[in-house]
């Protein structure tokens, strides 16, 4: 189950937004359907990159064994 403020982990590539699958984000909303959430991406620095609506099939809960990995953003296709 994934709930508000928890960390999750993106399953897809989101090119649009420049961000790839293993990317690192936090739930900043849940709706009432319990499957759609609002995830915001942000760098290292804490500047917002997207704030995305996903479903679970996006994104999964970050395991307590995973470590986190850097990357330079690439830009976002527009």
């Amino acid at each position: 189950m994934i709930r508000e403020l928890d960390t999750v982990v993106l399953a897809r590539d989101l090119k649009t937004y420049g961000l790839k699958r293993g990317d690192v984000g936090a739930v900043v909303h849940c709706y009432g359907d319990g499957a759609t959430f609002e995830v915001e991406f942000v760098t290292g620095e804490g500047k917002t990159v997207a704030v995305v609506t996903l479903t679970e099939a996006d994104v999964r809960p970050m395991h307590r064994e995973e470590i986190l990995h850097v990357r330079t953003l690439a830009p976002a296709v527009v």
